[in-house]
């Protein structure tokens, strides 16, 4: 009898302490065979009212040893799940909407990967109030309070090494994040990566310029009155400069980057569906539909009032959705909003339809940071968290430039002087771009990549990711 009792306290422990399988897709249409590893698809929820959305997949190595990574999107406003479902999830949406092919190159060939829809009313994330007025402060703590959640509800992974990573508008959420998970000794935490981010708005905008000139964009005539205008001592400020003449000139430079037509996030790829106009009318699904998402010119006159004007077109027509330009979200929007997907992910009825990017969540999204540099020079002074920031080299929404002169200005002491990196592809030893390393700190470009490196340069990532997470030299 006193066997049997310890083997029901054995038991209920064992139980007590696993994932839970209620959130186990037991079943993920669209997928010709089934994977061989285990996932889960719930809700971490920070609060009575916030409920955000996860999806995680276990390692396809050692997922009891291998590391915990989080992602990230950005936006603000913009699902997760793309970096899932688009470029290095286990499979990958495919342009019928409805089928999944496995990714050769998926990050969790070597670690367990959890995606989380943030902040709430983007995806399937949702708030009981619906009140989707936020900002980087609320957000970095919710995040915090969901990864909480998701160790509570896996405990078997709070040994395991965990790792901060994001893109975009990730460059704030993961330094922020970052932050405030380094101060909680119950969490394994190990480092973060940041890719095309957002790390310094002066930074990002400053450099355009130069990589719009560099890149063929600008005629000379305007690149002499830039200099002219908005450049004294070798010093430019195309940010906030209070230079009427310059403002003029950064005004054709914004025209000629954002509204020409050009694939802001990849400068040499095409546009996907043809160049867009800042709004179309989707008769389909009787949607006004946005192509903006304000990540470059921030100060500027002319982008403070197409800000105040979507503000406007988004009261007056509630029903509005907004797509990133140049991308096609039609497939992972009919993929994610099939009846079976939505079950198997044990999405609630009453929540709202999937979309890539939330107009609601973006337009009421209060940006409280100009840099990121207090965020890495605390995470650096500790000496122990690696930090890497990667960058495709032909993306304009968060060129290379502007990571790199943040990175700079964060004066670290430099271990490995700028050099070419190089993977292995078909045809032998590829270079994969450049990096340069300080103590604890990498930056690193990928070459031909846009904004979403692992879908331009897929096995190129997967090697710095690797490289990355078990600290070798890249």
């Amino acid at each position: 009898m006193v066997s049997l009792v310890i083997l029901i306290l054995v038991a209920q422990a064992f139980v007590a302490e696993s994932a839970p399988a209620e959130d186990e897709i037991a079943y993920l249409p669209g997928l010709v065979k089934q994977p061989n590893f285990r996932q889960y698809s719930g809700y971490l929820n920070t609060s009575k009212n916030i409920h955000l959305h996860y999806w995680f997949v276990e390692s396809q190595g050692y997922p009891e040893r291998d590391p915990v990574v989080l992602w990230l999107n950005g936006g603000p406003g913009c699902s997760s799940l793309d970096g899932l479902l688009n470029e290095h999830g286990p499979f990958l949406i495919q342009p019928d909407g409805k089928t999944l092919q496995y990714n050769p190159y998926s990050w969790n060939m070597i670690a367990n990967m959890l995606y989380l829809e943030s902040p709430a009313g983007v995806g399937f994330s949702y708030d009981d109030n619906q009140e989707y007025r936020t900002n980087d402060t609320e957000v970095s703590f919710n995040n915090f309070l969901a990864v909480k959640e998701f160790f509570r509800l896996f405990p078997e992974y709070t040994k395991n090494e965990f790792y901060i990573t994001g893109e975009s508008y990730g460059g704030i959420y993961v330094p922020t994040l970052a932050e405030r998970v380094m101060t909680d000794w119950q969490i394994n935490f190990k480092g973060m990566a940041v890719g095309n981010g957002l790390s310094s708005w002066e930074y990002n905008d400053n450099s355009l310029v130069y990589f719009a000139y560099y890149h063929g964009l600008l005629k000379s005539s305007l690149w002499s009155d830039l200099q002219k205008f908005c450049c004294s001592e070798e010093n430019c400020n195309f940010y906030n400069n209070k230079d009427e003449n310059c403002n003029s000139k950064v005004k054709e430079v914004m025209h000629i980057v954002w509204n020409s037509g050009l694939n802001i996030y990849n400068l040499y790829a095409d546009c996907i569906g043809g160049v867009p106009g800042k709004t179309r009318f989707d008769k389909n699904q009787k949607q006004l539909v946005i192509h903006d998402l304000g990540t470059i010119f921030s100060k500027n006159e002319m982008s403070l009032l197409w800000k105040k004007n979507l503000q406007d077109v988004y009261q007056s027509h509630r029903n509005v959705r907004m797509d990133p330009p140049c991308i096609n979200t039609t497939a992972c929007s009919n993929y994610l909003n099939n009846p079976k997907v939505r079950i198997a992910l044990h999405i609630p009825p009453f929540v709202q339809k999937w979309e890539m990017c939330s107009a609601t969540v973006n337009l009421n999204y209060q940006k409280l940071y100009s840099d990121m540099k207090d965020q890495y020079l605390k995470l650096l002074a500790a000496r122990q968290y690696q930090i890497l920031v990667y960058n495709g080299d032909v993306d304009m929404a968060c060129n290379f430039m502007g990571d790199e002169w943040f990175v700079n200005s964060l004066q670290q002491k430099v271990k490995v002087n700028r050099r070419a990196w190089v993977y292995q592809d078909e045809n032998g030893d590829q270079v994969g771009g450049f990096v340069k390393e300080f103590d604890n700190l990498a930056f690193l470009t990928i070459k031909g990549a846009g904004h979403m490196v692992p879908s331009d340069k897929p096995k190129a990532a997967f090697t710095f990711f690797s490289r990355f997470l078990f600290k070798e030299p890249y």
